[in-house]
């Protein structure tokens, strides 16, 4: 292989897990970390449904994004503990669709914290929503604003994976000011 710069990007499937809007984006990212976005929506399914059609659609939205568009790796939104446990299982229940879905399409997974995303993506590990959308759409240089929120979250994962823990990470380069907030924090938490 020539240079660096010669490989293809990195294509991430960032998914924010959830059972009424499970938010997806795709993103490109070159070896040198510039990222171009290839798709954004929401796979969603209707709170009247039973559980087992709800995770069933959510699975079929999800293989058809995947077939669709193809992606390298996924990155999923690790369930943490919420006050609410009802969201958090339903979270817990699309989280594991989507791991399982990623694992029959033969594709690499992780899963990232919140905070994980929000220090990637803007330096900060108690970034706002807002502050992560508008770094979002700075870094795919966006018109506006990624919606809805599921959506713009969903690209939020898949660059901090790219960042972090794919093969572009690895690439030859200066690394942002948020890439180099995340490996002090890395390093700190390993003391």
């Amino acid at each position: 292989m020539t240079s660096g710069s010669s490989r293809s990007p990195l294509r991430v499937l960032g998914i924010d897990p959830g059972l009424t809007r499970c938010g997806v984006g795709i993103v490109d990212v070159a070896p040198d970390r510039s990222a171009q976005l290839v798709h954004v929506g929401v796979v969603r399914s209707d709170p009247s449904e039973p559980i087992e059609a709800r995770l069933a659609l959510i699975a079929t939205g999800l293989r058809a994004v995947i077939a669709a568009h193809r992606p390298d790796v996924v990155a999923v939104e690790r369930v943490f503990a919420q006050h609410n446990r009802h969201t958090v299982m339903g979270t817990a229940q699309a989280s594991g669709i989507a791991l399982l879905v990623a694992g029959e399409s033969g594709l690499p997974a992780a899963t990232h914290t919140p905070s994980e995303v929000k220090a990637a993506i803007t330096g900060y590990g108690s970034a706002d929503k807002r502050q992560v959308q508008a770094m979002v759409a700075r870094v795919l240089r966006l018109d506006a604003l990624p919606r809805p929120a599921d959506a713009a979250d969903a690209l939020a994962l898949a660059l901090c994976h790219a960042w972090r823990g794919g093969p572009a990470a690895a690439a030859s380069g200066p690394l942002t000011p948020a890439q180099r907030a995340w490996a002090d924090a890395e390093r700190l938490s390993r003391r």
